[in-house]
């Protein structure tokens, strides 16, 4: 047990200082989601109109979305990062090692998370900046994290079986992309009611809104309602399936 997490640890340290030394994956993961919360507030923010929602209340409500938004977009580094280990033969190298072989994925796992985690502390601390501010208590707040957290474990062994089936770098993070219009395609940044019916019945029951309402309502300072615990079935479940699919494929290398 002590030399797994150790081999995991060590080898979820190399990949963290190497996000460190990459300007574009810092730039990816971290600039752009404040650029994006930054856009939506002061230049398509002011021509919103949402129900109950004023101007300066846009911010508190695509906060959430916002959140997800970073980890998402994060992720497809993780995918990255797994394809090239694979294909340098990094892979490879590390199954010759007298190392836990369990700590290879879980390594690129914990530095994705970890790293997530930054980037989504510091667009939430520029939120704060714009104008945000939430009604949660100390249990509401735990709860959110505990969403974001799982939101950002899920999303990252969600990559890891496109990283390894991957057979180019543009098709490593191309998942990401789906991610992303889930988002676009939820209540995240508009409400529902205004998409054609189709659209509409997709976005009310997509598991990204699900998210997006439970975390809106609990910086809101509301109790944990259905969403919260649909969320939670929904993060449990795909990163299940995600990390059985995991590794199954990196046996298969």
């Amino acid at each position: 047990m002590k030399n797994y997490l150790s081999d995991t640890m060590t080898l979820a340290n190399r990949l963290i200082k190497h996000n460190l030394r990459s300007m574009d994956t810092i730039i990816t993961v971290v600039a752009m989601p404040v650029a994006m919360l930054l856009m939506f507030i002061y230049i398509l923010g002011g021509s919103m109109q949402l129900p109950g929602v004023s101007h300066g209340e846009y911010v508190n409500y695509i906060l959430p979305a916002i959140l997800f938004m970073t980890l998402a977009t994060g992720s497809a580094y993780t995918a990255l990062r797994v394809f090239m280990d694979k294909s340098s033969g990094m892979f490879d190298r590390f199954k010759s090692m007298p190392i836990a072989k369990s700590a290879v994925l879980n390594g690129q796992v914990v530095s994705s998370v970890l790293f997530l985690m930054f980037s989504t502390v510091i667009v939430l601390l520029i939120s704060f900046l714009t104008g945000f501010r939430a009604q949660a208590n100390l249990g509401q707040w735990l709860l959110t994290f505990i969403l974001v957290i799982g939101f950002a474990i899920m999303v990252t062994w969600l990559s890891v079986p496109f990283g390894l089936a991957a057979k180019s770098i543009d098709s490593a993070s191309a998942f990401s992309y789906l991610l992303l219009l889930l988002l676009f395609v939820s209540s995240g940044f508009s409400s529902v009611e205004g998409m054609p019916t189709p659209v509409r019945v997709f976005a009310e029951h997509q598991p990204m809104t699900t998210m997006i309402t439970a975390v809106r309502q609990l910086l809101a300072g509301q109790n944990p309602t259905a969403d919260f615990w649909q969320s939670i079935v929904w993060i449990i479940g795909i990163t299940l399936v995600s990390f059985f699919f995991s590794k199954r494929l990196y046996h298969q290398i």
